[in-house]
């Protein structure tokens, strides 16, 4: 297997498990009966299975904010990350295609159109686009350290991607309520270009409007994470992180006083 089939394959999993979670919560006249917390920890064994599956094939990164962290930090080949990238986003849409057509007698009994489109693409809790940004920033970030943290442990052999899917479990508890943590820019655009092309009954738009959120703010995340642990854990910064963290800190800024303009307005 190649690496491209690889990467493919491993997001492939992970949309399939994690965008099924969400169906069986979300569609009507299913079996399913569960909330947040069931679908945080589907999501956590769907990228668990998925490093799984392809560890020993690809590196498993199922994940273009890792590809990119990676890539920083030295343990990965800038001249692959395009082809990962597509294989990556590529197989988020197979996926997402795949959980179509395992859930196709629901779609029609479901008449509330966001509810559809939140199993293939994410939305946040309240629109606020700076905000949402930076939510994905800071999970995303949390994410690739994490990685590398995990990275720079011993574990038993074969442990690892258990911790990873862990991982997510715990960004999705703690930091995914607000956006619903794409924390992947492959996992949102793949689905959510499923979810353009597919015959879904009433499914309404696929809100391209937003669309940029859950690309650009794992990108930075994943970016920026990378020179972090770089520069903080490892002694090695240089003018990329000092950049970085001069973006990070504006954002944030801007952040606040979007937020706070809302409130004396």
């Amino acid at each position: 297997m190649t690496e491209f089939m690889g990467e493919l394959i491993g997001t492939m999993i992970l949309i399939i498990l994690g965008g099924g979670v969400i169906a069986g919560a979300n569609l009507k006249n299913t079996k399913a009966d569960g909330g947040w917390v069931l679908i945080t920890i589907a999501w956590g064994l769907g990228v668990a299975m998925g490093v799984y599956a392809v560890k020993q094939v690809s590196g498993a990164h199922i994940n273009p904010a890792v590809t990119l962290g990676l890539a920083t930090v030295g343990d990965f080949a800038w001249a692959k990350v395009p082809m990962y990238i597509f294989a990556q986003t590529l197989g988020a849409f197979i996926g997402a295609t795949i959980v179509y057509f395992h859930y196709l007698p629901h779609w029609k009994d479901t008449e509330d159109q966001l509810a559809k489109k939140s199993i293939f693409c994410t939305d946040p809790a309240i629109r606020s686009p700076i905000s949402n940004l930076v939510s994905e920033i800071i999970g995303t970030f949390v994410l690739v350290i994490g990685i590398l943290f995990i990275g720079a442990n011993e574990f038993t052999e074969g442990l690892n991607p258990l911790i990873v899917g862990l991982l997510i479990v715990a960004i999705g508890m703690s930091l995914g309520s607000t956006t619903g943590y794409a924390i992947n820019p492959a996992r949102d655009f793949g689905p959510r270009l499923a979810h353009a092309f597919l015959p879904i009954p009433g499914k309404g738009g696929s809100d391209w409007g937003y669309s940029w959120v859950p690309i650009l703010g794992p990108a930075i995340g994943g970016v920026y994470g990378g020179l972090f642990y770089q520069a903080i854990f490892k002694g090695s910064s240089n003018l990329w992180f000092w950049i970085g963290s001069l973006i990070i800190v504006s954002l944030l800024l801007s952040s606040m006083r979007v937020e706070l303009k809302k409130v004396h307005t």
